[in-house]
């Protein structure tokens, strides 16, 4: 990549690098074309890339190993009257991925049993009991939603029981699979290249794919003659709030999931959802970052720290007094959850500092809420730049632990070997983030598992580190009409950068603290233009302290996002500032 304005190291440490070589005076519609080809679309794929729709991207559901016979299996159930089961997880993805298939069920005639675990007394995954139970409920068919892959001892359990149960799942897969009745992964070792093409996807999106092979085959015997065919494309508004909430990449199909989602969720047709969105206090139509920090957060709050079933009977709610009941009581349990986070990251920090220098952060303590590791364990990887993983010792001595990785290290690989190399109880995930069961005492031995075998990818991964540019404007160029381009090239997300600008020369005018550390000002520039940028809780960093000991006089090249000014109408822009150099 090519050095960006000379700067090799900037006030936070790194170069400055354009993802492609900049080009003066583009168009908007230019600049769309360039943010498209900066994030890997090929120039005679632009077209469809411009506006992303679900049938330029959608895959014949067949590439996928066993996708065909879970839904000849799903199609039997339906015709025949059968009882069928969805086993979900308690995130987000697990619950919009039960709640999708809840409601194209009901559209079939089908009322489906849903269990989910609780995320404390039942750790993660179907367990032999819960499809038994199901079973003793009258199930013949169990569908697994983002879960399954590695549940061989409760898949066994199942089919003892003479339960046919449907795995549904992203994650990570061994050489040797559990046996059921159908497995769809795209990351099975034995996908082929159409379905393993698809690896990013979240379980939602699988489920859909599954939905739409089962409404095929269910069209092909004829069962529309008599029933409404329904209208799977109503159900991407789950699609999208799923996909971005598990961080999946927003690349290809899930870019056409998000986008023609959001559509969807506009249009308000989910009762569950838009109670969701009136309770998250979101006064338009949410955007791609609205699911991600707003929808998600409340959904999960549920398996998190209350009753892990609320996302799913909020998403799939037919009484809207129901609904609000539902998503109040969501709003309230992610407030109590933030509250125990703050605590349980001051603490996790603490101990992180001891290790700054390791591969991986590793950290363990009694006393830690289960439900809110895995978001520390994010706020630790952006704190330091390099995986994290946050262990909460249980009363046993053994550790429920959840893992956050960086660009170009394969954290759930590195965990999934760690378990079959003993040193593990349960453990997988894929390579963003991963889920482990630590036995008693067995944190030292693990720790140098993990960070002898990733000690190579994460020093490749930071030393590649480097502050990405689309493109470089005047101060006068930060207006509201370049968010309209910037947003064209969107939804950004996971794999799919929000579009980093430089602007400059500049002088920094009217500099200060704001609410919680937020270092605040304008920007002045030799065009006579200005502009409004902030740098979230940057004031103990050393870009904050330099942003507040410019001299009046210094000029300034400033990177980060454009956005706009909601409280001034959305007519102005800001920049939210990332870092800075001099000019």
């Amino acid at each position: 990549m090519v050095v960006a304005l000379d700067i090799e190291r900037s006030v936070t440490g790194q170069p400055w690098r354009w993802r492609r070589p900049a080009e003066a005076g583009l168009g908007m519609d230019a600049l769309v074309d360039e943010l498209l080809l900066a994030r890997g679309v090929t120039r005679e794929d632009l077209p469809r890339h411009r506006d992303p729709r679900i049938r330029d991207f959608l895959p014949d559901p067949s590439c996928f190993k066993d996708m065909d016979k879970g839904a000849k299996r799903l199609a039997d159930a339906v015709q025949n009257g059968e009882t069928i089961a969805i086993f979900g997880d308690y995130d987000v993805d697990g619950a919009t991925s039960s709640a999708l298939l809840v409601l194209l069920l009901r559209r079939l005639g089908v009322e489906a049993v849903v269990y989910i675990p609780d995320r404390l007394m039942e750790g993660y995954g179907p367990s032999g009991k819960a499809l038994v139970e199901l079973k003793a409920r009258g199930a013949s068919v169990a569908i697994c939603v983002d879960c399954g892959a590695q549940a061989f001892d409760a898949l066994d359990e199942a089919r003892a029981a003479d339960l046919d149960v449907i795995v549904v799942d992203h994650h990570q897969c061994a050489s040797l699979l559990p046996v059921a009745h159908a497995l769809i992964n795209p990351n099975r070792l034995d996908e082929g290249a159409d379905g393993a093409a698809h690896g990013h996807l979240a379980a939602v999106g699988m489920a859909f794919l599954l939905s739409v092979a089962l409404i095929r085959e269910l069209r092909s015997r004829g069962f529309f003659e008599a029933l409404s065919e329904p209208k799977i494309l109503d159900l991407l508004d789950l699609v999208a709030l799923g996909t971005v909430a598990d961080v999946a990449r927003l690349k290809s199909l899930n870019r056409a999931f998000v986008t023609q989602g959001l559509k969807v969720m506009a249009a308000r047709q989910n009762l569950g959802m838009s109670a969701l969105i009136e309770a998250s206090r979101l006064v338009k139509p949410p955007s791609c970052r609205d699911l991600g920090f707003a929808l998600g957060p409340r959904i999960n709050a549920g398996g998190r720290v209350g009753k892990s079933d609320l996302g799913v009977r909020l998403l799939t709610c037919t009484d809207p007094e129901e609904a609000r009941t539902i998503a109040a009581e969501l709003d309230r349990l992610n407030e109590e959850r933030r509250a125990i986070e703050m605590l349980v990251c001051e603490q996790a920090e603490a101990l992180a500092k001891e290790q700054a220098d390791a591969p991986v952060i590793t950290v363990m303590s009694g006393g830690w809420h289960q439900g809110v590791i895995g978001i520390v364990a994010g706020r630790l990887k952006e704190r330091f730049g390099r995986p994290a993983l946050v262990i909460a010792e249980c009363d046993d001595g053994t550790g429920k632990g959840s893992g956050r990785s960086i660009s170009g290290v394969d954290l759930g690989a590195a965990v999934l070997a760690a378990k079959d190399s003993g040193l593990l109880l349960a453990g997988g995930g894929h390579a963003m983030a991963a889920g482990l069961t630590l036995p008693a005492g067995g944190l030292q031995a693990f720790k140098e598992f993990i960070n002898e075998r990733l000690a190579a990818d994460v020093e490749k991964a930071r030393g590649d580190r480097a502050l990405l540019l689309d493109a470089l404007l005047a101060p006068g160029g930060v207006a509201a009409a370049l968010c309209d381009a910037l947003d064209a090239a969107g939804p950004y997300g996971a794999g799919w950068p929000s579009p980093r600008v430089a602007a400059g020369p500049a002088r920094l005018i009217k500099t200060g603290i704001v609410g919680d550390g937020h270092v605040r000002g304008f920007a002045a520039g030799d065009d006579g233009k200005s502009f409004k940028w902030i740098a979230f809780r940057s004031a103990g960093t050393d870009l904050g302290q330099a942003l507040l000991s410019s001299p009046t006089d210094a000029r300034w090249w400033l990177a980060g996002t454009i956005k706009r000014d909601e409280w001034n109408g959305g007519n102005y822009a800001e920049m939210h500032l990332e870092d800075a150099a001099p000019a």
